[in-house]
């Protein structure tokens, strides 16, 4: 596997190192021996799948509060992602920084997700399908969310939006949550 860490302390785009031949190549997606060597969180709590019809979708921002913060291995695998990642860690010199990636069923690259990370994803192929791991059950009492549109993260979503949920789309804004969410993302001490 090959690790290539983003602008984002601890998040990583992770791809498969292929061993290829005539019939088509072979390789690790998961590795929990690799992961616990780069300081990752290599539990996997749950698997999750989600399906979007239509190209434009727009999906998150989410995130789970300590002390259930979940660690998240997302990969497309079938169509094409903008999977976008958003540093809520109020200790980070990255704080509220975000870092966009295309996932596809092309490149089969996954991105790590780290605890304390908002994540959301837009759909740039119809019949787009990922697959993630969490490193933590969902916890409905500690689920948060941000706009996706938030002015304030000024997120590049490459088209129009097609589709969002009723819940997405009434996620806080920073300008009126920021406080809210530094404090449920502070470590306990």
């Amino acid at each position: 596997m090959l690790f290539t860490e983003t602008k984002l302390r601890g998040a990583f785009t992770v791809d498969i190192q292929r061993r290829g031949d005539s019939r088509g190549f072979f390789g690790r997606s998961f590795c929990q021996n690799e992961f616990e060597a780069r300081g990752l969180h290599p539990v996997i709590a749950q698997v999750n799948v989600g399906f979007s019809v239509r190209k434009g979708t727009l999906r998150g921002l989410h995130f789970q509060s300590p002390p259930k913060a979940e660690a998240k291995l997302v990969r497309t695998t079938s169509g094409a992602i903008l999977d976008v990642i958003v540093d809520l860690r109020p200790e980070s010199e990255t704080f509220l920084q975000y870092v966009a990636v295309e996932l596809n069923a092309d490149n089969r690259t996954a991105l790590y997700v780290p605890p304390r990370f908002a994540h959301g994803y837009q759909t740039l192929a119809d019949d787009t399908e990922i697959s993630y791991q969490t490193s933590e059950p969902y916890t409905p009492s500690l689920e948060g969310g941000l706009s996706p549109l938030d002015p304030r993260l000024a997120i590049a979503w490459p088209l129009v939006v097609s589709e969002i949920s009723e819940k997405d789309a009434g996620w806080p804004w920073l300008d009126d949550d920021a406080s809210g969410v530094r404090q449920r993302m502070q470590l306990a001490r």
